[in-house]
């Protein structure tokens, strides 16, 4: 990874940070910038800034040209979980994950590293 791919990850990395901020904070966009002090168009640049880095990404992982070290778990710590209903029940060998009210499933056949991945990018994301 060169520094320019460095420099790149950091800034999503930190507006990334922002958003979870003004998603925790319950405040409107227009209203969170206007507190931080930078213009919502801003914050709409960053936002599709992170959901390309998070699409381009995935497509690389379901390609098989991951170009990163192999994937690993990380423990996501998420303030009050929230849940729309109760959970459905799962079928044997299925593995059902939900982040931010995105839902996934996967059977026992889905690669572990792919899943992996997917739960990284949104964990980034949301």
């Amino acid at each position: 990874m060169n520094t320019q791919e460095i420099a790149t990850e950091l800034r999503l990395s930190h507006w990334a940070g922002i958003m979870r901020e003004r998603a925790e904070s319950g405040l409107s966009i227009k209203a969170f910038c206007k507190n931080a002090g930078f213009h919502q168009n801003v914050y709409f640049y960053w936002q599709r800034k992170l959901r390309e880095a998070a699409c381009t990404r995935l497509l690389d992982v379901q390609a098989g040209n991951d170009r990163k070290s192999p994937a690993t778990f990380t423990e996501v710590n998420l303030k009050a979980p929230k849940m729309l209903s109760a959970p459905e029940a799962s079928e044997p060998g299925e593995v059902r994950i939900e982040i931010a009210g995105v839902r996934i499933a996967a059977d026992s056949t889905y690669p572990p590293t792919t899943l992996a991945e997917l739960v990284r990018g949104l964990a980034r994301i949301c």
